[in-house]
């Protein structure tokens, strides 16, 4: 990748598998090997069995990049056998755009649609438009299309108010129904507590997020993961200029200090803005004239993030493979 970032689109796609090493392998290698793109990131998780790649390019080589990947997960991903503690439809169950630079989000809208048409026609999925690219206003916000989960879908989608943007009325037999949209930057944050208690995890997920009259643009979830043995607050922070990490950070560490719980550590999926870390940094007066990595890395120590590289900036991500 070149230094000029002025039209990338970046794509983070979330994939239904996160134990099977050599899927997430074969999937991370079909964006690798793809002409033009970059991949910036992969994560992979087991409790949640889910993995995310994060890769930028041009909008035709990005989309591309993003057919070859789905065609492995769609041939080697059956949600028929598929457990895990993440909400899923698909095996490709969401694929963002999102606009870097002087890329525009009606760009990444129509990059949507098309990508959303040709994955229907080429991989017999129904696709649903979502977040700015979403042709109706109840699809929206993803969880709402996420709710029913694969094995709900089946029953619904042949209800008018389930008919597809894309595709079949009827989900794929074994890879589901895929979502894709075109979004701002969201931060995917998750706090880990020192308690196996679901249930306490639920209830500061719900007291946080903004559905439930909690932090603004925060979506949440209380999970219990069994590889790890303890409870998380799963997030989606869909923009940190409004809600910061550290104000959630502060909320939800506050949740469970009420309830005599500390928290073990904090994680992030993917990458996050340089500003977002750096707002962080200032909000706790870390060195405001010191170098934005020093910086950083503080502000990850202070969040308690687990394997934190200052890479984990997209920016700094970017300039390391340019």
């Amino acid at each position: 990748m070149t230094d000029d970032s002025a039209c990338l689109v970046e794509c983070v796609p979330n994939f239904s598998e996160g134990r099977r090493t050599e899927v997430v392998d074969a999937l991370a290698g079909s964006v690798e090997e793809s002409p033009a793109v970059t991949l910036l990131d992969r994560t992979a998780d087991r409790d949640h069995n889910r993995s995310v790649l994060t890769f930028a390019g041009s909008a035709d080589a990005v989309f591309d990049a993003m057919v070859a990947a789905m065609a492995i997960a769609v041939e080697r991903i059956d949600l028929r056998s598929h457990e895990g503690q993440h909400p899923r439809i698909g095996a490709v169950d969401v694929v963002p755009f999102v606009p870097i630079g002087a890329t525009s989000m009606e760009d990444c809208i129509d990059l949507a649609a098309r990508f959303g048409a040709e994955a229907a026609e080429r991989f017999d999925v129904p696709v649903y438009l979502y977040a700015r690219a979403a042709r109706r206003s109840e699809r929206a916000v993803l969880a709402d299309i996420r709710r029913p989960q694969f094995e709900g879908l089946g029953t619904l989608i042949g209800d008018p108010l389930w008919q597809p943007d894309f595709g079949p009325a009827r989900l794929h037999p074994s890879a589901g129904a895929t979502a894709v949209g075109a979004r701002p930057f969201l931060i995917a944050y998750n706090i880990n507590l020192e308690s196996n208690d679901q249930g306490l995890a639920k209830r500061i997920a719900h007291r946080v997020r903004e559905r439930s009259g909690g932090l603004p643009r925060v979506q949440a979830l209380g999970l219990y993961l069994a590889d790890q043995g303890c409870a998380q607050v799963s997030m989606n922070l869909l923009d940190f200029t409004i809600t910061p990490l550290w104000q959630v950070w502060q909320a939800v560490t506050g949740l469970a200090h009420s309830e005599g719980i500390d928290a073990r550590e904090s994680e992030l999926i993917g990458l996050a803005p340089l500003r977002a870390l750096l707002d962080v940094a200032d909000d706790a007066g870390v060195a405001p004239g010191g170098a934005p990595e020093v910086r950083i890395k503080e502000a990850a120590r202070l969040l308690k993030i687990r394997d934190f590289e200052p890479t984990m900036a997209l920016e700094l991500r970017l300039q390391r493979t340019a």
